[in-house]
């Protein structure tokens, strides 16, 4: 019995080699694929950083534009009551020319009689 027992040590030996052989591999396969995946998320991480500075940049531009818009709106409405103004100045001013000559006119009239 102890002589089968030594026959198959060899064999179970081999065995043994084998399956210590194939996890070696599968645990080699396992290392380089974690090290690509931990490649991949570490430039992940850098784009992601990247994309965060460039969204911070953009968000700044945005809010000067926005209160440059702000700024223009007011300038026009300021423009618009300053136009507005002028118009009403320009009309009092043609009625008070229109009245002066009126006036002229009558003074002249006035004057002849």
């Amino acid at each position: 019995m102890t002589k089968k027992i030594y026959r198959k040590l060899p064999q179970k030996l081999n065995s043994l080699r084998e399956e210590v052989n194939a996890a070696d591999a599968r645990a080699t396969e396992a290392e380089a694929k974690l090290k690509l995946l931990q490649d991949e998320q570490t430039q992940k991480d850098h784009e992601i950083t990247s994309l965060k500075n460039k969204l911070t940049l953009v968000e700044a531009d945005l809010e000067k534009a926005e209160n440059r818009i702000a700024e223009a709106k007011l300038n026009l409405d300021e423009g618009e009551t300053s136009k507005t103004v002028g118009e009403g100045l320009a009309r009092k001013v043609s009625l008070l020319e229109a009245e002066i000559d009126s006036t002229e006119r009558n003074l002249r009239d006035t004057t002849e009689k």
